[in-house]
């Protein structure tokens, strides 16, 4: 079963959270974020890093067991005639964070896919399942799949996330200590 919007509120999974869809401040129309039919759109923080654009002649790789942060930087945020704005290079990967935090019930199972606002300019956003018991800010995973530079707003919507019910696991993503378990409101990157 997928939790309705109702069910969302009232089992309080997302905070803080928008008992409806946001789509203007101030007038100005933005990127919706905040509760839908089956699900709630997350909005993206005043945070993004990059992965370091390599030459050829760069050695080293990513590697997942031994995550170099000094392969991410700081994309600059931008004060913009339609608000608030980070420049998203082509083909670029980046890691950005929710402004909600999620606490998942433990009879739930998170997934989060991107805006289609969003999809529709080449954006993919990458998440993985929000499991059973997790609770945190959600790092998100971008990239734009596109041949030019992509605008992405901050403090409006990024992606959905909705829940699917069952019953209870016999351990939880909390049971296990899982090491994403309450990441803190800054970007977090990979751990083994």
């Amino acid at each position: 079963m997928i939790l309705n919007d109702t069910e969302i509120l009232v089992a309080g999974i997302i905070s803080p959270c928008h008992a409806a869809q946001i789509r203007s401040v101030e007038g100005r129309p933005i990127i919706s974020h905040g509760l839908s039919s089956f699900g709630y759109d997350l909005t993206l923080a005043p945070e993004l890093k990059a992965f370091k654009q390599r030459t050829l002649d760069m050695s080293g790789a990513i590697d997942p067991k031994a995550f170099d942060s000094s392969s991410l930087i700081d994309l600059d945020l931008h004060d913009g005639p339609r608000d608030s704005y980070f420049t998203l290079p082509r083909r670029t990967y980046a890691l950005g964070r929710s402004l909600e935090r999620i606490k998942v019930p433990v009879n739930a199972l998170g997934i989060c896919t991107a805006k289609s606002t969003y999809a529709r300019c080449g954006l993919v956003v990458n998440t993985t399942p929000l499991e059973p018991g997790w609770e945190g800010y959600l790092t998100l995973e971008l990239y734009n799949a596109t041949d030019q530079d992509l605008i992405v707003y901050a403090n409006e919507g990024i992606a959905q996330v909705f829940f699917l019910t069952g019953k209870v696991p016999s351990v939880t993503y909390a049971d296990r200590n899982g090491k994403y378990q309450d990441q803190g409101p800054e970007i977090v990157t990979a751990r083994v």
